[in-house]
């Protein structure tokens, strides 16, 4: 199965058939019989420690293994190209996860790249997980590494101004020092970060992977000794992704490349229409002239998404254009069948420290499958109904 399409449909689906059944079956056992005192032992102490569940074993407990969470993770790795996968309960268990690996094995301090999710920046910030943390950009990274780092982090395209970072170079910068990259936005669609010589890819499945804002989960890709330590944290701390998460989950892989394809398209024909416009100080959009200065579409990634950001230059226009939407809701989260605004100065980049916190004019939309024309009115009606606010209070002062 060489094309993405092909995977997306059909990895994780051995077997199924063999099953007397067309899709994969949801299982929600909370325990499960034991073959014997000493084999039933046997199998917790494999799985409580990392393992695979082999054959003839007993699965033991749901928060040890769960075969539809498995399901999900081997059709994941699939598209990114990794040797396997771990799910969590959200993209922030994921997360926590792989910095407890790190910190636990001695490599507590972390070199990230803002911007980045601020649910991300808010517990590196925090220390909370026992962390050090140096910020940086892409040419501080080599001279921010030490003895005790122990993962560099970095999102492309970057919440949520989606500035595109060379992942390659970030990587050789890294040295032996292994690279995670929040792959959220692009998705295995339109970038894998393993194949840019990244170790890690995290995902917060509840955006474009589940696609329909009914499910969460997050994922951990990457080489096989690093998910024997998460699938060992996972099962410790009890993070496992709900078994009808996993298979909503996997159901919205199996779609994934049309959705992203077509938001894109979508989002591409916004930012065009809207570049100029007169009320916006700047329009952010990775594939609008002058926004991809390394040309990383096309060589990095295979598009610049369905993300745009808008810049009004102040606060309160900022508020008035969001609150005035209407067919566009008011929301956190993204990637999904509807399109979504939120300010992210005032929301998920709130804990952020001041100097690193998004502007306050900025505006991000995540832009659906609804059709373009309808969007396109929303966003003008909004910027119509903003502007003519904005007036009715310069007269009154």
């Amino acid at each position: 199965m060489s094309h993405i399409e092909t995977r997306a449909v059909h990895s994780g689906m051995d077997g199924v058939s063999e099953m007397g059944s067309h899709v994969p079956v949801i299982d929600l056992s909370t325990t499960n019989p034991l073959t014997g005192v000493e084999s039933g032992g046997d199998s917790y102490e494999n799985l409580a420690t990392g393992g695979h569940l082999q054959p003839g074993d007993s699965a033991v407990y749901q928060r040890l293994w769960q075969p539809g969470v498995a399901r999900f993770e081997e059709a994941l790795s699939a598209l990114e190209g990794s040797e396997s996968s771990v799910a969590f309960a959200t993209g922030m268990a994921a997360l926590t996860a792989t910095l407890i690996a790190t910190v636990t094995a001695g490599k507590p301090h972390i070199v990230a790249l803002r911007p980045i999710y601020g649910g991300t920046d808010h517990v590196l910030a925090s220390g909370l997980l026992g962390t050090e943390i140096t910020w940086t950009d892409v040419a501080g990274v080599a001279s921010a590494i030490r003895s005790n780092t122990g993962l560099v982090i970095l999102e492309s395209p970057a919440n949520p101004t989606l500035q595109l970072t060379d992942i390659r170079v970030v990587v050789e910068a890294a040295g032996n020092v292994p690279v995670l990259v929040d792959n959220t936005f692009a998705t295995p669609v339109l970038q894998r970060p393993i194949e840019c010589g990244a170790t890690l890819v995290l995902h917060s499945a509840t955006k474009y992977i589940g696609g329909h804002g009914d499910a969460m989960g997050g994922t951990v890709s990457g080489p096989d000794e690093w998910m024997v330590r998460l699938r060992q944290v996972r099962a410790l701390t009890g993070g496992l992704l709900h078994p009808l998460s996993a298979y909503l989950l996997h159901r919205g892989l199996r779609t994934l490349p049309v959705r992203v394809r077509a938001q894109q398209e979508t989002a591409g024909e916004i930012a065009r229409r809207l570049v100029d416009h007169p009320d916006l100080r700047r329009m952010l959009y990775p594939a609008l002239p002058g926004q991809d200065p390394e040309a990383l579409i096309g060589r990095q990634t295979a598009g610049a998404g369905s993300l745009i950001a808008l810049d009004f230059g102040s606060f309160d226009a900022a508020v008035r254009f969001t609150e005035s939407l209407r067919l566009i809701s008011h929301a956190v989260s993204l990637g999904g069948v509807d399109s979504l605004v939120q300010h992210p100065a005032s929301l998920t980049h709130r804990p952020v420290e001041a100097s690193a916190r998004p502007a306050a004019g900025v505006v991000r939309i995540s832009v659906g499958l609804e059709h373009v024309d309808d969007l396109m009115h929303d966003i003008l009606s909004a910027l119509d109904a903003s502007r003519v606010v904005s007036a009715s209070l310069s007269s009154v002062r």
